[in-house]
């Protein structure tokens, strides 16, 4: 299993690298939303700070459907899903390559976002960092799980682009309404986070353990 985490993992790297494309897509129209977002808002009350948080989280999520939405796409186009279903590796492996790989694609793009958001809207986000890298990596981990399965699910469709939104984002909803809660904690908000950041956690054992296992039957299809 691991020499197919690897070899998955690997691949996407080197050919995200190489073209940028899921990269660029994800933090242009990421940035975007938080530039439109930034004319609409002044984060100087408390519940500002939690619709900040909120517009924060809609960038990610926009952000990383498009980034999703490549996660099989070269393998549609060069015709090589055929060579993923016949490989004689752990179909488990296949998936946890390409959910590692949308991790990092997504996780470095909110770690460039993150201080711009602050710059734009004037927010402090030192005082509780670590604190908010932990929600954005498991705000991350949650999203890009049930984002990779359903992107397998959505590459065999004409309308992939629309397809996985549409399943993803329903979805999604718990992980993303706790990572706002969350983070507008991180960010100085009076918001009750143990709740939310355990839901957090719960969510992402879960859907991680869920997809790694049906992944194999979904590839099959």
């Amino acid at each position: 299993m691991w020499r197919a985490i690897t070899t998955i993992l690997w691949k996407d790297l080197k050919i995200e690298l190489r073209t940028k494309e899921a990269f660029s897509a994800s933090f242009v129209f990421s940035l975007m939303v938080l530039v439109i977002f930034n004319f609409t808002l002044d984060l100087t009350t408390e519940e500002a700070m939690k619709m900040g948080a909120g517009f924060l989280w809609i960038a990610f999520a926009f952000g990383g459907v498009l980034a999703l939405n490549r996660s099989f796409a070269l393998e549609r186009d060069e015709s090589c899903i055929q060579g993923l279903q016949l490989a004689p590796v752990d179909r488990g492996g296949v998936y946890l390559g390409k959910f590692l790989a949308n991790v990092i694609f997504m996780l470095i793009t909110e770690l460039i976002l993150l201080p711009l958001f602050a710059i734009f809207f004037n927010v402090d986000i030192t005082g509780r960092l670590p604190y908010l890298v932990g929600v954005l990596v498991l705000g991350t981990v949650g999203f890009s799980s049930v984002g990779t399965l359903f992107s397998a699910i959505a590459v065999h469709t004409r309308m992939r682009e629309v397809i996985l939104p549409i399943l993803l984002l329903p979805v999604t909803v718990p992980v993303l309404i706790a990572a706002v809660e969350t983070t507008a904690y991180a960010m100085g908000a009076d918001v009750e986070p143990y709740f939310w950041f355990r839901l957090l956690v719960v969510y992402d054992v879960i859907f991680v353990t869920v997809s790694f296992l049906t992944f194999g039957s979904i590839l099959q299809e």
